[in-house]
């Protein structure tokens, strides 16, 4: 069986499809979908999802990009979240110098936040990483243009034994390092879009190839990253401005093109990405 090891199901562009999206969930035979708070305000959703649903694993944590925009008690909040609930895992936290730097003035992703330093940031993720190791949580971690600065904070914080760095697309030379600290990887479909060619998506197929067999999980990050259009078996409306939508149930097509990456048997893939699933986050 699949398990979904990151997606949003809460955003609000999936809330009106919540049972649309627990039925393909049975047709596609997907199992735990691991579902990411990133904000004081989506994490009551989040923990509504979990009751609603047995097979939502729930997750809370302060994004980067939510960092310059939380209250004074975001803190005791989280606390009190991971209190609520012992199958809780911290996430999504992490650092992202992309906003600060090549991110758009006016993406819409971004309108009403307050971007962040990254020195805000990473007092953030610490602080975040070092609550998860004392809890004995896994993290699940999102890094964007920061892999010196994730790479400190690693090596100099109390982290958890074990952590995600989810739709991981950084340095291949960094997977072993990463690896030897407790990192799992997760890799998301929407890098099977890419053209052949360029130096990008050669990057991209690198690192998939690259990953260890051991510590490698599948994710949607669901609404986002959708698959391309030919893979999708499950297609949800796109989002008013336009912006395609990703279904946490197309993961089977995911797992379907990693295979092809990496020159792997489909059912042999998933046998080893079910067992490492339940290494990084536990037995349901």
């Amino acid at each position: 069986m699949l398990h979904d090891a990151h997606n949003h199901l809460q955003d609000d562009w999936l809330r009106p499809y919540w049972e649309q999206i627990a039925a393909d969930r049975a047709t596609a035979g997907i199992g735990t979908m691991v579902v990411n708070g990133t904000c004081e305000a989506d994490w009551p959703v989040v923990a509504e999802l979990a009751r609603r649903f047995a097979w939502v694993r729930p997750s809370y944590g302060l994004h980067p990009w939510d960092v310059g925009n939380a209250s004074p008690g975001w803190r005791d909040a989280l606390q009190r979240q991971l209190d609520a609930d012992p199958r809780a895992a911290v996430g999504e936290i992490g650092l992202d110098r992309w906003i600060l730097e090549r991110a758009r003035p006016d993406d819409p992703r971004l309108a009403g936040l307050r971007r962040a330093s990254l020195a805000e940031q990473d007092e953030a993720f610490r602080w975040q990483l070092a609550l998860a190791a004392e809890r004995g949580r896994p993290a699940s971690v999102h890094c964007l243009d920061a892999w010196g600065a994730l790479s400190a904070a690693l090596q100099e914080t109390p982290r958890p034994a074990r952590f995600l760095l989810h739709a991981y697309g950084g340095p291949v030379e960094l997977i072993g390092p990463y690896a030897k600290l407790g990192a799992y990887f997760s890799f998301n479909g929407h890098r099977l879009g890419a053209p052949a060619g360029r130096a990008r998506a050669e990057r991209g197929r690198a690192v998939a190839t690259a990953l260890p067999a051991e510590r490698l999980l599948v994710e949607t990050d669901a609404p986002a990253m959708p698959l391309p259009r030919e893979r999708r078996r499950f297609p949800l409306p796109a989002r008013a401005d336009g912006t395609e939508v990703a279904h946490p149930a197309d993961l089977g097509a995911t797992l379907a093109g990693l295979a092809e990456l990496r020159g792997a048997e489909p059912a042999a893939l998933a046998a080893r990405l079910e067992a490492n699933f339940h290494a990084l986050f536990g037995a349901d």
